[in-house]
């Protein structure tokens, strides 16, 4: 079994998830005792937020190259960035290291062309909604029509993230909100919704909606035990 590594702690509310679903699968997988082997870097998110929030992707590239060097000096055999807005410097930082980078776009990805879905709705932080490395991704690399919110709901949808689901507070009114938005995005035509937020699945699941959710963290841990089994 290869082991996985993971660059964590944005938030590490999300990471936890992570950590439980992977080693879940893995014993799900192999039965017995059996968990996962991995090697997990988690930053202190303050800085890397105060970053974004300011633009200077440059700083956190800087950081989290270092963070996933770190991983792979720890000797883990591939990685996963456990958060959808840092993909932004996935280029970067899978340049920076000789083990594979497992990128969370193509594995929900996979999932919708299994499922023959081709419009597609996507939350998350109006980084990933509003900018193209991750739309683009899914557009140019999977051929999907990547549907987001009108700008009042994007809004509303990045605070609950930052302000309330980064900090581990899941409000019954920013549920509803949520549930509305996935709505309206179904309205527009969405097959499905990407919920391209690792932390969003704490407010959201799909028993709350008819609407087919794509819960990422899910789906990229579900890689990272294929990946560290199968070895594809």
């Amino acid at each position: 079994m290869k082991t996985i590594g993971l660059l964590g702690g944005m938030s590490w509310e999300s990471t936890l998830g992570y950590y439980k679903k992977i080693n879940e699968g893995v014993r799900n997988a192999l039965g017995g005792l059996h968990s996962a082997e991995i090697v997990m870097y988690s930053v202190d998110f303050e800085p890397i937020e105060k970053l974004q929030q300011a633009g200077d992707w440059e700083g956190t590239t800087d950081i989290l190259i270092e963070a996933a060097k770190n991983v792979q000096s720890a000797g883990a055999d591939f990685l996963l960035i456990c958060t959808n807005t840092m993909h932004k410097i996935a280029p970067e930082i899978e340049a920076a290291v000789q083990i594979p980078l497992l990128h969370i776009a193509d594995a929900t990805a996979d999932v919708l062309v299994n499922e023959g879905i081709k419009t597609v709705g996507l939350l998350g932080t109006a980084f990933t909604m509003e900018q193209e490395f991750y739309k683009g991704r899914l557009k140019n690399n999977y051929g999907l029509e990547v549907l987001v919110p009108n700008r009042a709901d994007r809004e509303i949808v990045h605070r609950v993230i930052y302000q309330e689901l980064c900090l581990g507070e899941t409000e019954a009114d920013s549920k509803v909100e949520y549930l509305r938005i996935i709505s309206a995005l179904s309205d527009q035509g969405a097959e499905a919704v990407i919920l391209g937020c690792t932390e969003i699945g704490m407010l959201v699941n799909q028993v709350d909606t008819d609407v087919r959710l794509l819960d990422t963290t899910a789906i990229h841990a579900e890689k990272a035990v294929e990946y560290a089994i199968t070895g594809s």
